[in-house]
């Protein structure tokens, strides 16, 4: 005797069917835009660092932009030199932050940022001549109120003055430490200074409340005190000699060095004319 459609039975295998064929198209739909989506995640990571260099237009072509005037170094964060140890164009400090054999871990005092581990080596982009970047491109991430923030930094080819900060991935409040997508409040980034003193290892940039008033201060995000501690936390953080200040100290030491030569060598000309 044939079943009712209204039995249990037929209800179940009919489900079960059911599942079994969504599951295979969603699972063939991932298998196959799974390439799309990394080349979608690597345009959106290039656009992001040619925005925060002042470089991204509307309608460009990114990928010809970043590869004229982008040029991405693997620095090893210990000791704030570029390393050859690793392929710059394909090289993932996030993934390499997960592996125990290249990275270390954080704790207490250490983990301002609370990152939990570190990656040993990272990625910085020049901007221009990478014998004389216009900017140096830093990323950056910590925790906010809701969970991690992932940005960059721009500094520009002093290695002390910020030339703007961008936040790619957050998850912070609408309308309040989601204001860190405001373009009022990145404005402000401009022509601020990471440290105080020209040989000072330990920055002095930081978020404040009430009016930001000195070259190393920001306005805080109204209403989004955690936010705005985190986004001090992370930047105090990176540029710290844990994150890339042994790289910036390493910089600005190599332009020092480079008018000191100069301004010799003018010398020398001019006793020599």
């Amino acid at each position: 005797m044939a079943q009712s459609n209204n039995s249990i039975k037929k209800i179940l295998t009919v489900a079960f069917a059911l599942c079994i064929v969504c599951s295979i198209i969603v699972s063939t739909a991932a298998v196959a835009l799974r390439s799309k989506q990394q080349l979608n995640q690597e345009l959106d990571r290039k656009s992001n660092i040619l925005a925060v260099a002042d470089l991204y237009e509307p309608g460009m072509d990114v990928e010809d932009a970043y590869s004229e005037q982008i040029t991405p170094r693997v620095v090893n964060l210990e000791s704030g030199e570029y390393s050859d140890e690793f392929d710059p164009q394909s090289y993932d400090s996030f993934q390499a932050a997960k592996d125990p054999a290249q990275s270390r871990t954080l704790s207490g005092e250490k983990d301002i940022a609370g990152l939990s581990r570190l990656e040993k080596y990272s990625t910085v982009y020049l901007v221009g001549d990478p014998d004389d970047p216009q900017q140096l491109i830093l990323p950056v991430r910590g925790q906010g109120l809701w969970g991690l923030m992932r940005g960059y930094l721009s500094v520009q080819g002093d290695g002390n003055t910020i030339n703007g900060i961008t936040f790619y991935s957050h998850s912070e409040t609408p309308g309040l430490g989601g204001e860190v997508d405001n373009p009022r409040w990145k404005a402000q980034w401009e022509g601020k200074e990471i440290f105080a003193e020209d040989d000072s290892v330990q920055p002095d940039i930081q978020l404040v409340k009430g009016g930001a008033r000195g070259e190393t201060e920001v306005d805080a995000l109204s209403g989004a005190t955690l936010t705005s501690k985190g986004v001090t936390n992370l930047l105090q953080f990176w540029l710290s000699p844990q994150g890339f200040g042994e790289y910036l100290a390493r910089f600005r030491e190599d332009i020092s060095r480079s008018e000191a030569q100069a301004l010799a060598t003018a010398s020398d000309d001019t006793e020599g004319a």
